[in-house]
């Protein structure tokens, strides 16, 4: 996902299957299962993350729920280790948050530029 949105940012295309195997049009097995469990964690909902740990857990074992929630664990932390970082925010980024960053205090962490 992280991947398709800077592909859409900077108008830009990449051959996943490179990576993954899995062609344009094609699907990931039980990529619906994956998909609902991902964004269970991400929300809010304790019965609906309920469901969707069972549903991957019967589909297909407890060995790939441990993966996929590895898998949602990593993302989450790429934000943080980039945040932490001082990686810098893109301008394009920049220019779509600078409504809520100021008002959330978020502009005090600007990053100074060393070169």
């Amino acid at each position: 996902m992280l991947l398709r949105a800077s592909g859409r940012t900077y108008d830009k295309t990449y051959d996943l299957a490179a990576v993954t195997g899995i062609r344009e049009g094609e699907s990931v097995p039980s990529g619906d299962l994956l998909v609902a469990f991902a964004e269970a964690v991400l929300g809010d909902d304790d019965a609906a993350l309920a469901r969707a740990r069972g549903a991957l857990i019967a589909a297909l074992g407890p060995p790939v729920l441990v993966d996929a929630a590895a898998v949602v664990g990593l993302f989450n932390a790429i934000d943080r280790v980039a945040d932490a970082t001082g990686i810098p925010l893109e301008p394009e980024k920049a220019a779509a948050s600078a409504d809520f960053r100021a008002p959330l205090g978020l502009d005090l962490f600007a990053v100074v530029d060393r070169s």
